[in-house]
């Protein structure tokens, strides 16, 4: 089970911070992934990392803005948003590879566990 929080309202510019909790497994020996979609839009890749989190993998669109980070302890995965821009507001997704050690990858299809999502809208 993956359950995402963190998702507001907010300007411009601003940081934003989610976290995507999950439960019933080997939290660090999956590669997890933050998927995003936006109104009229198909859902699209954002950042992934691996179960140790020595490798990241971030769209072009949110590099050098956006970090990924995991807690395996906690098992928690987080989206650091920093510098929002108008067109990144879209429903958030967190997302699980399949079985442990299956490598980072920003294609949707590839994970198999999902959360219902948190919606990040930023204004003008």
């Amino acid at each position: 089970q993956l359950v995402e929080s963190g998702g507001e309202l907010v300007q411009a510019g601003g940081s934003l911070r989610l976290s995507c909790a999950t439960s019933g497994r080997t939290f660090s020996a999956y590669a997890m992934g933050w998927f995003r979609q936006a109104p009229g839009k198909e859902r699209e890749f954002v950042a992934a990392i691996s179960g140790s989190g020595g490798t990241l993998s971030y769209a072009d669109s949110v590099k050098g803005r956006f970090t990924i980070s995991r807690d395996n302890a906690k098992n928690t995965v987080n989206l650091q948003m920093n510098s929002l821009k108008l067109e990144d507001t879209a429903v958030y997704y967190c997302a699980s590879r399949k079985r442990p050690g299956l490598a980072v990858t920003g294609v949707a299809k590839e994970y198999a566990y999902w959360g219902q999502g948190t919606q990040v809208t930023v204004s003008s």
